[in-house]
């Protein structure tokens, strides 16, 4: 059965909308997969960054205040909290992301952030801060000069700033003080995790692995795959795992179109097929023209002056075109007939929805 859209003022697709295709290709499992266990840890520290021309936080942040009072009762100074006046000192967050493997010793960067009402950190040296993970343990201990890339000048409204000169980085800024337990192997299996979760590509994941080593992965769902070590690999997981994630597979992806309406880019898969169905171009174009004109009474009358305003309406109804697509029509052939109608990137927008409200277009449609 064809079913037929007719949309009002469509004009040049090809010159306005950026379309791709995706379709599946043979790729590495390492690419779509990645081994269970191999993970990143986010930590978090609060500390002071002092050493600052005057751009510190005011007398107003309480926590600087009660941290540099705490700061120096360590050190055997002790110091009424109402008496201290330093505008050189910044309550800062630190973050930083612990890689996997590492050990006691590396280095890692991280991340100074104001909290308080500092104007710039630019400069400053942060103090011995404890990094600690969402369990509470402290991992690394971050320490060094702040560097933001930015700067402020100036006051008031002759204020010049580049960039944000409240948040810096410390490369290499802290030092590993505890390696994470790593298990990678020790029971004799390895688990990996697909990016997106597909029976299919699961299945295809392990059946490349089995043709290669023997029945030794098995699928526990969509997003596992367990994998038993051969024996002759036990002493050496790390050379297994690499050969595993060089096998080729081709990995299957559903039937999707996603549209950004902003920039007018579409992008569809290989694999998105319509029904048969009919676009018609149809435009019709409304002018309307509004115009004034002054009235003048009669001479010796007691009339006054007008003005009529005067409106002119022409519509005309250009000849529309139209394109069939037969049934089990490509993606290719799909955007051949919106090529054909002249759509503008709106229009494609409204004809890829009309296609799959009417159950014509067999594919998920994701607008962004």
């Amino acid at each position: 059965m064809k079913k037929i859209f007719t949309l009002a003022t469509l004009i040049l697709c090809l010159a306005l909308t950026t379309t791709a295709w995706a379709e599946s290709s043979v790729t590495r499992i390492k690419d779509i997969a990645k081994v269970q266990g191999v993970r990143s840890n986010q930590l978090m520290g609060y500390g002071l960054v002092v050493g600052l021309p005057g751009t510190g936080d005011s007398d107003d942040t309480w926590q600087m205040i009660q941290s540099t009072v705490s700061l120096l009762r360590n050190f055997g100074i002790t110091v009424n909290s109402a008496d201290l006046d330093s505008d050189n000192v910044a309550a800062v967050m630190v973050t930083a992301t612990l890689p996997p493997f590492v050990r006691e010793g590396d280095t890692i960067d991280v991340v100074v952030s104001s909290m308080g009402d500092a104007d710039s950190i630019q400069g400053g040296v942060l103090l011995q801060t404890p990094l600690r993970a969402a369990n509470g343990d402290v991992y690394a201990v971050a320490q060094g000069s702040v560097s933001t890339g930015g700067f402020v000048a100036g006051r008031g409204n002759n204020r010049a700033q580049r960039n944000f000169p409240t948040a810096g980085s410390i490369p290499n800024g802290a030092i590993v003080e505890r390696t994470l337990e790593d298990d990678l192997g020790r029971n004799g299996q390895i688990s990996l995790s697909l990016a997106s979760s597909d029976f299919t590509t699961a299945a295809r994941i392990t059946n490349a692995i089995n043709a290669a080593y023997g029945n030794v992965a098995h699928a526990a769902n969509p997003g596992r795959i367990d994998i038993a070590i051969p024996g002759y690999y036990r002493a050496n997981v790390v050379q297994f795992v690499a050969s595993i994630e060089d096998l080729p597979v081709v990995p299957d992806n559903i039937a999707k179109v996603v549209v950004n309406e902003r920039t007018g880019t579409i992008v569809m898969g290989g694999n998105v097929h319509v029904d048969e169905c009919a676009i018609t171009q149809g435009g019709l174009s409304i002018r309307i023209n509004r115009t004034e004109s002054g009235e003048q009474p009669a001479p010796y009358s007691y009339g006054t002056s007008m003005v009529i305003k005067n409106t002119d309406i022409n519509a005309r109804e250009e000849r529309s075109s139209s394109v069939v697509l037969p049934a089990t029509t490509s993606v290719s052939d799909v955007i051949g007939a919106l090529n054909a109608v002249g759509a503008s990137p709106r229009d494609c927008i409204s004809i890829l929805q009309a296609m799959k409200a009417a159950g014509a277009i067999h594919a998920v449609l994701e607008i962004v």
